[in-house]
């Protein structure tokens, strides 16, 4: 297969934001390198992360100017040295820096089959959202069948994940979303939906055994007081909403809950042997009808910066996908 020199691709020109990301037809093709993959990107996946990116808000995101975007599904078209059980066709979905572009380059360690049958875009989310919102309820979280769960943002990739795999195991949901989104994330079981309001949020869980925050700001404040005291469990894997403090005397004399720290990157790479375990239950929820290929909304490339703040303005609902 021949590998051009150049490609199409958005280039973060600022640190400015989103209206900053520029399209460009002659970024110079990435060269795998030790134990990395180059992949033809088929679809590219749209995360919040991309947006905190563009504000240089995101810890150890890129200067500028980057090539934008880190997570994407396509064939792979060149092995970098040292690369073994993959070979040059194989259809995988991993991340990587670079994704919003014709070419990007991944660890081969983080990448993973595209179920067969599904399309590019289908897969995307699978080793981003699917696999934090698994690691948040279970392995982290250690959810139980009968145990109510709280998931904020429930209208997002991650949230949606985990209400529809909260409920396949059994847990009653109570889930937060913007009123514009509560149909949605009632049609995915959940049995409560509503604002994230501290008091009808403790009223309706009692103390939620389990809370998913990936909100931030007063939000995170809200999910202390709506986890059950003691042992209640609080997993974090976001702060769109803007950072919060928790201190030592908090946690003794106002929220005596259990608060774990969430990044699926750093996850994959300092408990590999987990991940791959995260990956082997999401292909069994796959196999099983649980998960099932993804619907994202998929933009063309050059519509990158409107989409990125579309999701900045939070107006924006499940998972998005640019298209090269």
């Amino acid at each position: 297969m021949s590998i051009p020199t150049t490609m199409r691709a958005l280039r973060q020109a600022t640190l400015d934001g989103p209206h900053d990301l520029r399209l460009t037809d002659d970024a110079p093709v990435p060269v795998p390198g030790p134990g990395e993959v180059l992949i033809r990107v088929g679809a590219a996946g749209v995360n919040f992360a991309d947006v905190m990116q563009t504000h240089g808000t995101y810890q150890g995101g890129p200067p500028a100017p980057y090539v934008a975007g880190f997570e994407a599904a396509g064939a792979i078209v060149a092995l970098g040295t040292g690369v073994t059980g993959l070979a040059v066709g194989d259809r995988v979905i991993g991340t990587g820096p670079g994704a919003f572009a014709e070419y990007m380059v991944m660890p081969a360690h983080v990448v993973a089959p595209v179920p067969a049958g599904w399309a590019d875009e289908e897969a995307l989310g699978l080793v981003l959202n699917w696999a934090t919102a698994l690691a948040a309820l279970k392995p982290l979280g250690r959810l139980a069948a009968g145990e109510t769960v709280l998931v904020h943002a429930a209208a997002g990739g991650v949230g949606q994940a985990a209400v529809t795999m909260a409920k396949h195991f059994g847990a009653t949901v109570v889930a937060t979303a913007s009123p514009g989104k509560h149909d949605t994330v009632r049609a995915l079981g959940a049995d409560h939906v509503l604002d994230n309001r501290t008091t009808e949020l403790r009223r309706l869980t009692g103390g939620a055994d389990l809370v998913l925050e990936s909100v931030g700001g007063a939000c995170f404040h809200a999910s202390l007081a709506a986890a059950r005291r003691v042992t209640g469990r609080v997993v974090v894997y976001g702060h769109a909403g803007g950072e919060a403090t928790l201190t030592n005397r908090d946690l003794v004399f106002e929220h005596q809950v259990q608060v774990i720290g969430l990044h699926i990157g750093v996850l994959g790479a300092t408990a590999p042997q987990l991940f791959a375990e995260l990956m082997a239950d999401l292909a069994a929820l796959i196999a099983a009808g649980v998960y099932r290929p993804g619907r994202p909304t998929v933009s063309d490339l050059a519509d990158g910066p409107g989409v990125l703040a579309q999701m900045q303005a939070g107006s924006t609902v499940g998972k998005l996908a640019l298209r090269p």
